[in-house]
């Protein structure tokens, strides 16, 4: 006698069954068979099957159109010519391999094993939720989104937007005569004249309401259907830029005192790494240009396939991102030494900080070359793809990290990213109105700074220390077949962490109250903005406390609930908590 086992399937059941056959074989040579209907003793549960990217490629563009923004372009070349040149890759280089790196490829991992966003990778630890749960994540990269339309971008650093070049440099070739392109930037285009500060910002520019309509539009297409349309729209967006680099540098490379800038930029002086401004700069440069605490990255590698090699797709972004910002410098000091020599200057006065380099240098070098009109055009579609990238992956992050979270907004994406589309520009109303650059600059100063620095600071610890280093690096040989190095476990325990203490307490001890030229914010700008800043930050201990007074039992027991990941609940039920142990905290 033999049996076997079929699956059998019944449109009216209400669980998967099977039948039973017994096969019997009598002596006379006739066979016969039975079959009985047997439920099995467990039934597995049907989970909904996560979207993936169509293509590697797909996440690897959208990662590295994230990563590289606007201050690839601008803010890394000027902070390598202000602190020594070549000399200032020293310390930028070092904070990327202990800190950069390693922060990176621990969101790429995080996300890719627990397929989830921002708020349900807290599962692993559910004290710590707070930090990128999706209230304080959409809280940080909306407020970051406020100034959409003045920057294109939830981590740059411009006070002018993007549209303004094309209208610059317009204005610049019409009055050659005109005194500066600031003032041309200031009254030709955003009215600023028309404000007496914060407080007076006066109605929306249409101009500039229409250019946020058209972002806002390609932004809602770009994402109504998650990474399916968002994972074809940066296959432009995100080599967009690179061909507009190039070609910008191939021009840039034959004007008269192109030399003399890139020579500037790769001066050499290790004297400056001797200031101690010098690798605080680095180390603040390294923190916002991988785009670390936003959610981002967690989010988009949530729909990675769980047997992605994310250590590769670490180190290759983070590669081009950091390449881009150092061949981008080749590209604006070739301009700079143009500019240097046609106005008979040193290279230090029209090398200036901030987006000016970008906003009123380029305009004013652009206008002076034959087809300005064109080039200017070339530049203008550089800087909106750049942005388009960074909006589409804050955006993302927010969706995810919510629709993750609440079934009923994952069955309704399109009306729900509408709805996040939708007031996103009602509130980015306040940035294209006579002042909004006023709020701009605000919001800028201080909701994308220490409380992103504080987040990941949280997350570093609650990975590494409360999860456990052995614990991750398991799930990560589960995803890969390969168990990352000492080198990654000892960034992770003990390196990562204390980099970014260091840089939340430096960016709170050099902290200069806001200001955009003579203009003073009053105090109570100020305080907004430290409500914005600390608004975030103190949802750690809020949710904390939250967290451990609505778990039940003994107050060990709350404690063992709250930072047990879920899946071990039962081992905390039977008095087993692995925390509570001396040998998890010292093991690497």
């Amino acid at each position: 006698m033999s049996s076997g086992v079929a699956p059998a399937k019944e449109p009216n059941a209400t669980g998967p069954k099977a039948v039973e056959l017994v096969l019997v074989k009598e002596q006379n040579g006739v066979q016969f068979t039975s079959s009985t209907l047997i439920n099995p003793t467990q039934t597995p549960v049907e989970t909904q099957e996560r979207e993936t990217w169509s293509k590697k490629v797909d996440f690897l563009l959208s990662v590295v159109g994230f990563a590289v923004d606007l201050a690839n372009v601008w803010r890394f070349p000027y902070l390598c010519y202000k602190n020594g040149g070549g000399a200032f890759l020293v310390p930028y280089l070092l904070f990327m391999a202990i800190a950069g790196v390693p922060l990176f490829y621990m969101e790429l991992a995080l996300g890719q094993f627990t397929r989830e966003g921002a708020a349900g990778v807290w599962k692993i630890c559910p004290l710590l939720k707070a930090p990128q749960s999706g209230g304080a994540e959409s809280e940080r990269s909306g407020l970051g989104f406020c100034g959409l339309p003045a920057r294109y971008s939830p981590r740059g650093h411009g006070p002018c937007p993007p549209a303004t070049l094309l209208g610059l440099t317009l204005l610049r070739r019409q009055h050659p005569e005109a005194p500066a392109c600031p003032t041309l930037s200031r009254r030709g285009v955003l009215h600023l004249h028309e404000s007496r500060g914060i407080d007076d910002l006066g109605p929306p520019r249409w101009q500039l309401t229409s250019c946020l309509v058209l972002v806002i539009i390609l932004l809602y297409f770009s994402l109504w259907k998650g990474v399916k349309t968002s994972g074809k729209v940066v296959w432009i967006t995100a080599t967009m830029p690179y061909a507009v680099l190039f070609a910008l540098l191939l021009r840039g490379l034959t004007l008269p005192g192109a030399v003399d800038g890139i020579r500037a930029y790769l001066s050499v002086d290790f004297h400056r790494l001797c200031e101690s401004s010098v690798w605080i700069d680095a180390a603040t440069q390294v923190c916002f240009s991988l785009g670390v605490g936003f959610g981002v990255l967690i989010a988009f590698s949530s729909y990675n396939k769980f047997t992605n090699n994310c250590y590769r797709d670490a180190v290759i972004t983070t590669s081009v991102n950091s390449l881009t910002s150092f061949s981008s410098g080749f590209v604006v000091f070739s301009f700079l030494g143009y500019m240097a020599q046609k106005h008979s200057v040193p290279i230090g006065d029209v090398a200036k900080d901030g987006p000016g380099l970008i906003f009123i240098i380029y305009p004013e070098a652009l206008a002076t070359l034959p087809l300005s009109s064109a080039w200017a055009v070339v530049f203008f579609i550089m800087l909106l793809t750049l942005g388009i990238d960074s909006a589409m992956g804050g955006m993302e992050s927010v969706i995810t990290g919510l629709t993750d979270e609440f079934q009923l907004l994952h069955r309704h994406r399109e009306l729900f990213t509408l709805s996040i589309v939708l007031a996103t520009f009602f509130l980015s109303l306040f940035c294209v109105t006579n002042g909004g650059i006023y709020v701009f600059t605000l919001l800028d100063h201080f909701a994308a700074g220490t409380s992103i620095l504080f987040g990941v600071l949280i997350e570093a610890i609650g990975v590494a220390w409360f999860y456990g280093v052995r614990q991750f690096s398991d799930d990560i040989q589960q995803m890969t077949g390969r168990r990352p190095s000492l080198y990654w476990r000892l960034c992770w325990k003990f390196v990562s962490p204390c980099f970014l203490l260091f840089v939340v307490v430096v960016s709170v001890v050099t902290f200069r109250p806001p200001h955009y030229g003579a203009y003073a914010f009053p105090k109570w700008a100020n305080a907004l903005g430290w409500a914005i800043a600390s608004s975030s930050m103190c949802m750690v201990p809020v949710y904390a406390a939250y967290k451990l007074c609505s778990l039940p039992g003994s107050l060990r027991e709350k404690l063992a609930y709250a930072i047990t990941p879920e899946q071990e609940r039962e081992l905390v039920d039977s008095g087993e908590v692995r925390q509570f142990r001396l040998r998890h905290w010292l093991l690497v």
